[in-house]
């Protein structure tokens, strides 16, 4: 079983409480909604989203894979953090820090700057669909 991580950070406008709750808290129903291009859906198979939880990631139609099982490690709703973490950053916007750890199963071969070029785009078409959709409905969250 092999393995990488991959670190990233993207600088959103939206507030960090407020990108917390669209992407994370109520990321699940809002992503395949406004990314569906990229996600077909998101689902807990284990839990409801407290640390020890698992869910599957189903991407769309023509993306490298079909899924993705994320578990998740921990939630702190004060912090901000999750998977990520957001901070604030200048002019009173979001700073989103993603570290993702990759491992395979069994004789898999992941191309790490495959996953990596895959992770870039779909991070910035993501948080801009997050922030475009929240300042087009400031009262959304």
């Amino acid at each position: 079983m092999g393995g990488f991580t991959y670190e990233s950070e993207v600088i959103t406008s939206i507030p960090p409480p407020k990108m917390f709750k669209a992407c994370i808290l109520d990321g699940d129903n809002l992503i395949p909604k406004i990314v569906p291009q990229v996600f077909k859906s998101v689902e807990y198979i284990e839990g409801n989203g407290e640390p020890g939880s698992i869910r599957k990631v189903t991407f769309a139609q023509g993306n490298q894979f079909n899924y993705m099982k994320q578990k998740v490690e921990a939630l702190d709703r004060e912090k901000f953090e999750y998977i990520y973490s957001l901070e604030a950053s200048p002019g009173g916007g979001s700073m989103c820090k993603t570290s993702s750890k990759y491992y395979t199963i069994g004789d898999i071969e992941l191309k790490e700057e495959a996953i990596k070029a895959g992770k870039e785009k779909a991070s910035g078409v993501l948080f801009k669909a997050i922030e475009a959709y929240l300042l087009a409905n400031p009262d959304a969250f």
